[in-house]
């Protein structure tokens, strides 16, 4: 008989982020109170219509109303990317992944700047990390996509993709193929089965990029959390750091670390608990080998601790479809660049710089 549960969904994922929204900051006399921020008050505020997933922010300003206009652009930015990285929908008024999939392999198409600013960076994590963060690995990985949604759907018709349709997917995802010319702006695919999805990376980048644009418009103390991807802006008005934990990937309450983020930084998780199905006791999730094209084996999940929330989105993708001794060696000659990896036998193990961002 087939068994199989899905995943935590959204009231796990609240859970989560409130957890890690809620940590302490630094002990009182560790830090300088700003005198920037004398008298500001504590805001916060939640939306669940981008990216598929929950979105928190929680911040410091001198007024409700400077709040509520930095959040009205903040989540209208995120919004753009949402729609910007859609492989499903088109939207009128812009060229969006779903509009490149269907049209790029004819010729070379206009495409949005922040588009090609991502797959640029794509194009450079892909390098980084060997291959296994994949951009162009779109029809391999919308084989599991069905097969997840179909078993959501319809718990009795919860099957594997097919072996020879997997092998058939990934003889196209090869990114040399992904041709992009950032002189003309165009996105031309010379494969014409090659199809892209943005998942390892692209909700990152959006964070990134929507939290160096708030910075700009003069939002200096927050924490933007997009589905459990954490980036700090400033510090608290009493000068002590934003925070995050690393969730459990086991279940229960605790976490596994609690971390004062620096000015600027941001903590990604990518991990085997939050999209899956489980069929006869074995868990399929979303995170693709792409040696296997399995759902990767080598960890529950895997934490990157680092300065730009893109980066740190595909390098724990990254991390977390290769062996530890890969990983640590990735992590260890990258400056600035921290890692946790929980495996499947219970164990964690940081790299060499992680405890020095830790709470006592």
């Amino acid at each position: 008989m087939k068994r199989f549960r899905f995943s935590r969904g959204i009231q796990g994922l609240c859970a989560a982020l409130a957890l890690c929204l809620a940590l302490p900051g630094c002990a009182a006399g560790q830090a300088s109170a700003d005198p920037a921020m004398k008298g500001w008050k504590q805001y916060s505020i939640a939306w669940f219509d981008v990216f598929d997933t929950v979105t928190q922010v929680q911040g410091y300003a001198e007024s409700q109303e400077a709040w509520n206009e930095q959040m009205a652009q903040l989540h209208q930015d995120l919004t753009r990317y949402h729609q910007l990285f859609d492989i499903y929908n088109h939207y009128d008024g812009m060229t969006n992944l779903y509009d490149l999939n269907q049209t790029a392999a004819e010729g070379p198409v206009a495409a949005e700047p922040e588009i090609l600013d991502l797959l640029a960076q794509a194009k450079e994590v892909y390098t980084l990390t060997d291959g296994r963060t994949n951009v162009a690995m779109g029809r391999l990985l919308a084989l599991w996509h069905d097969a997840r949604t179909t078993a959501e759907a319809d718990p009795s018709a919860a099957s594997l993709p097919d072996e020879a349709a997997l092998e058939e997917a990934a003889a196209h995802r090869n990114i040399d193929d992904l041709i992009l010319d950032e002189d003309a702006g165009t996105v031309y695919y010379a494969d014409p089965e090659l199809q892209l999805d943005v998942g390892s990376i692209g909700k990152g980048y959006a964070v990134e990029q929507v939290a160096q644009a708030a910075e700009a418009r003069g939002l200096t103390s927050a924490l933007i959390s997009v589905g459990g991807n954490l980036r700090a802006i400033g510090h608290k008005p009493d000068g002590s750091a934003w925070t995050g934990g690393v969730e459990n990937p086991w279940g229960g309450q605790d976490i596994l670390a609690a971390l004062e983020l620096p000015e600027g930084a941001s903590l990604v998780t990518s991990g085997d608990y939050q999209r899956y199905f489980e069929l006869d006791g074995v868990r399929y999730h979303h995170l693709i080998d792409p040696e296997t094209h399995y759902p990767a084996a080598y960890f529950d999940s895997v934490t990157v601790l680092c300065s730009d929330s893109g980066l740190a989105d595909g390098l724990s993708t990254g991390l977390f479809c290769m062996s530890l001794a890969d990983g640590q060696a990735l992590v260890e000659q990258l400056d600035g660049v921290e890692a946790l990896w929980a495996s499947p036998d219970g164990s964690v193990v940081t790299s060499s710089g992680w405890s020095a961002h830790t709470m006592s």
